[in-house]
């Protein structure tokens, strides 16, 4: 036992201080220049706080992860086996956000491997590039969709009646569901349309609520643009 406490080696001597806190405090400056470029571009309901810091806490993580690993393979395989049994149950509900994700990463990488140059150009790039897509609402669906929910009576017959209606007030229109609910009362049909640039909408509601009796009628609109 004192035999192998003499024998004692700290392997973190394979660093200097000056590397290891050089990476560590560039990997957080870096990642908090991504956290704040994704709270300036985030569109939409979903914007967490502990997502932003998830980001922060992730970059320096894997720069941490990095210096352990080195350039020992052992040590990596090991590494990657301890880590494959982590499972995240969080749903991302943007797209986007699954590349910040990865931009964290691949940023606490490059400082964790010390090239700082690397992590800091492309931490500047990326980000002007994610300004700018924001910025101008590059590559932006200019035709707007939306979905038209109507309940009718469950013996009406729906497509002739709803179809009428659709004609008059959108450009496009095309069936996605058809729900029986209210223990077979009711069916709610959900239409996805491309309202006409002159459509009042309070218009296409009124007319739907007098097609369908006074019963439940419903449009949503941004679903294609917002996380919701």
């Amino acid at each position: 036992m004192i035999d192998d406490l003499l024998n004692f080696e700290d392997l973190s001597g394979t660093y200097s201080v000056t590397d290891i806190t050089l990476s560590m405090v560039l990997s957080l400056v870096l990642t908090a220049v991504i956290a704040k470029v994704y709270q300036k571009t985030h569109k939409g309901t979903s914007y967490t706080q502990s997502y932003v810091h998830t980001l922060i806490l992730m970059g320096m993580l894997v720069s941490l992860v990095m210096l352990i690993v080195g350039s020992n393979l052992a040590r990596a395989f090991s590494l990657v086996g301890a880590l494959s049994i982590v499972r995240f149950r969080n749903a991302v509900k943007e797209t986007r956000d699954v590349g910040y994700i990865f931009f964290a990463m691949a940023v606490g990488m490059a400082t964790g491997t010390r090239f700082y140059v690397l992590a800091c150009v492309a931490t500047a790039v990326i980000s002007l590039a994610m300004v700018i897509l924001t910025r101008f609402d590059l590559y932006k669906h200019t035709a707007t969709t939306q979905l038209l929910k109507v309940q009718v009576p469950s013996d009406m017959a729906f497509e002739s009646s709803v179809d009428g209606l659709l004609l008059k007030y959108t450009d496009e229109s095309s069936l996605v569901s058809v729900d029986s609910i209210r223990g077979g009362a009711l069916t709610e049909v959900t239409y996805s349309i491309r309202p006409k640039k002159n459509m009042v909408l309070s218009d296409l509601l009124r007319e739907a609520r007098e097609l369908n009796g006074g019963q439940k009628v419903s449009v949503l609109t941004g679903y294609g643009q917002n996380d919701l």
